[in-house]
C-alpha cells in the first residue's frame, strides 16, 4: 500500500535541501508517493511551521523536523506499510 510522505519546505533553506535529499534515499525502493509543499505558499502552514521547517510527515503524522533522521523516516514509512498491509 502507498504511503503518502510530505515534505514541509521553503526556498532557499539549506535544511530543506538535506531533508529533501534523506527523504529520496529513504524513499528508494518501498511504496511511497513524495509530495513537497513550500510553506510559504500557504498561510496556514506558515503560520503552523514557521521556524520548523523542513517536516516531514508521514500519513499526515509528523516524523521530524529540521535535521531528519533516515533511520525514523523508514521506520515510520515501514510500520505505516505494515500496518495498511
Amino acid at each position: 500500500m502507498v504511503v503518502r510522505v510530505t515534505v514541509l519546505t521553503r526556498t532557499d533553506c539549506g535544511l530543506c535541501s538535506a531533508a529533501e535529499q534523506v527523504v529520496a534515499q529513504v524513499s528508494e525502493g518501498r511504496d511511497v508517493d513524495v509530495t513537497f509543499t513550500d510553506i510559504d505558499t500557504d498561510p496556514e502552514l506558515k503560520d503552523r511551521y514557521d521556524w520548523d521547517v523542513p517536516v516531514v510527515l508521514v500519513d499526515g503524522r509528523q516524523v521530524g523536523f529540521h535535521r531528519i533522521d533516515p533511520d525514523r523516516l523508514a521506520h515510520a514509512i515501514d510500520a505505516r506499510q505494515a500496518a495498511k498491509a
